[in-house]
C-alpha cells in the first residue's frame, strides 16, 4: 500500500480492500481530501 500526496491531490496505490481501508482510516481524520492534501508538508 502506497499513498502519494501531491499539490492537486492524492494517490492511493494497491489491493482495493487496502485502499478501502485506508480511505476509512483517513475519513476520521479529515472531512475534505483538499484538508488532507494541506495538512501535508510543502516539499521543494
Amino acid at each position: 500500500m502506497k499513498v502519494y500526496v501531491h499539490s492537486n491531490g492524492i494517490l492511493l496505490a494497491g489491493k482495493a480492500w487496502e485502499v478501502r481501508e485506508k480511505l476509512k482510516q483517513y475519513s476520521k481524520k479529515y472531512i475534505f481530501v483538499k484538508d488532507w492534501v494541506e495538512s501535508q508538508p510543502k516539499s521543494k
